[in-house]
């Protein structure tokens, strides 16, 4: 592992314990976040509203000193109020292109799955190639570029199901689960003494990592070594949910790719410049669990993905 590998180890892990000043009891969620910018991916955040899903990413922007633009997806936004649209200008009598919310590092789609599938799809382009067209020209989009997406859990009211091609095109997807009571406590205690989550500076979150640390973390990540009985563990466990009665429809190639380069990350971070399976194991259910569809029979039985997942871990062996 180079000096430069190391020093960017040493910054992205501080990032955990900064983002955690502002957000107490969601140290798994904000190290797979971690994991995600380090793959180049992006986060769909699941939760009910009040367990600080706004609050992580923007505490997160913050430690890395990231752009971040905030947009709240309701019923009635359009396509253009994502990507940005051409404007006309009477003063020139031509029209200029005025770009977008997605025009960021960090853009956070709050609540995505309120507005209907057609403006949902307008950040597909931007998402997988970090771009986007209007009026018939790409425009690239500023790196390191991520979505970090939230969404109510899906019985809620007023919600829609996110297109199965939008949702392969989240990395991972994440519960964030409601605090402990010890947790719950010392939110409420920080409140009480006048913790203000719109005023990160006063809660002492400052910079501690940047985009080059993210870059090198990145570079660094794909030297990560996999032996290939690894390799073929991934393979297997994709296929296994191919092949599992509970679901209709198994892992792709695309969640199998998927599979491994989080799983790098998650190495890397560990200190490691190789890949055991327990890294692999670490991260299927996030990383298939919104790439499998249950069969509806399965669903009124009251198995969950999460289930079916874990009984794919403990049927496929691993390396040893």
């Amino acid at each position: 592992m180079t000096s430069v590998s190391h020093e960017a180890r040493l910054a992205l892990g501080r990032l955990r314990a900064e983002v955690g000043k502002a957000v107490v009891g969601q140290d798994p969620v904000v190290g797979s976040v971690l994991v995600a910018l380090l793959c180049g991916g992006h986060v769909l955040l699941e939760g009910v509203p009040g367990v600080a899903k706004t609050l992580l990413v923007r505490a997160l922007s913050a430690a890395l000193d990231l752009q971040t633009k905030r947009l709240q997806f309701t019923p009635d936004l359009m396509p253009g109020d994502v990507t940005g649209s051409m404007i006309y200008d009477a003063r020139n009598g031509a029209f200029n292109f005025r770009p977008g919310p997605v025009f960021t590092n960090l853009l956070l789609a709050d609540e995505i799955n309120r507005t209907p599938p057609k403006t949902q799809s307008a950040l597909l382009e931007a998402m997988e190639e970090r771009q986007v067209s209007v009026d018939g020209e790409p425009r690239p989009l500023p790196q390191p570029f991520m979505v970090i997406a939230t969404q109510n859990p899906i019985e809620y009211e007023g919600t829609y199901p996110l297109p199965e091609a939008q949702l392969d095109r989240f990395l991972l997807k994440l519960s964030v689960p409601l605090p402990e009571r010890d947790e719950e406590y010392n939110v409420l205690r920080a409140h009480h003494l006048g913790f203000d989550p719109r005023d990160l500076k006063a809660a002492g979150v400052g910079q501690v990592a940047n985009a080059a640390d993210l870059a090198a973390g990145r570079a660094a990540v794909r030297q990560v070594r996999v032996a290939d009985e690894v390799l073929a563990y991934v393979v297997d466990l994709a296929r296994a949910t191919r092949m599992t009665p509970a679901l209709e429809l198994g892992a792709s190639p695309r969640g199998t790719i998927a599979l491994l380069a989080v799983a790098k990350a998650y190495a890397w971070l560990n200190g490691r410049d190789y890949l055991i399976p327990d890294d692999v194991k670490a991260y299927v259910v996030p990383t298939l669990r919104h790439r499998v569809r249950l069969r509806a029979d399965a669903a009124l039985d009251g198995v969950t993905v999460e289930s079916v997942l874990a009984a794919v871990l403990a049927a496929v062996p691993a390396p040893r």
